[in-house]
C-alpha cells in the first residue's frame, strides 16, 4: 500500500499562487508515477500534472495549466509538488495526488490505484 498525504490547499485571489505537496510513505515502490487531479463541484475528476517518479522524471500537463502550473518532485522527501501561478476562478476545487504503477495514459484517473483525501483551493476574483 502507498500512503499519500496532500497539502497546501488555500483560498487565493486570482493571479496568485500556491503550491501544494503530496508526500508518499508505505511501499512506494509499487508506484512509478504520481500524479495530480482537481475535482469542482459538479464536475468530474480531471488530470491536471503527472510526473515519473523513476527514470527521466517526464512530466505532463492538461492543456488548461500549461505555462501556470509546475510539477516537480524531491525523491529525498517522497514529495512531489504542484507550483500553481496565475490562478484563475476555474481553477477552484479540491485537488487529489495519486499515485500508479506503469502508468500509459498519464492524465487519466482510472490509471492511478493509490490517491490522497485531497485539500482544497479556491480561486477569487
Amino acid at each position: 500500500q502507498v500512503q499519500l498525504v496532500e497539502s497546501g490547499g488555500a483560498s487565493v485571489r486570482a493571479g496568485g499562487s500556491l503550491r501544494l505537496s503530496c508526500v508518499a510513505s508505505g511501499d512506494t515502490h509499487l508506484s512509478n508515477c504520481v500524479g495530480w487531479f482537481r475535482q469542482a463541484p459538479g464536475k468530474e475528476r480531471e488530470g491536471v500534472a503527472a510526473i515519473s517518479t523513476g527514470g527521466g522524471g517526464g512530466t505532463y500537463y492538461a492543456d488548461s495549466v500549461k505555462g501556470r502550473f509546475t510539477i516537480s518532485r524531491d525523491d529525498a522527501k517522497n514529495t512531489v509538488y504542484l507550483h500553481m501561478n496565475y490562478l484563475k476562478p476555474e481553477d477552484t476545487a479540491v485537488y487529489y495526488c495519486a499515485a500508479g504503477l506503469w502508468v500509459a495514459v498519464h492524465l487519466a484517473t482510472n490509471e492511478y490505484t493509490y490517491w490522497g483525501q485531497g485539500t482544497q483551493v479556491t480561486v477569487s476574483s
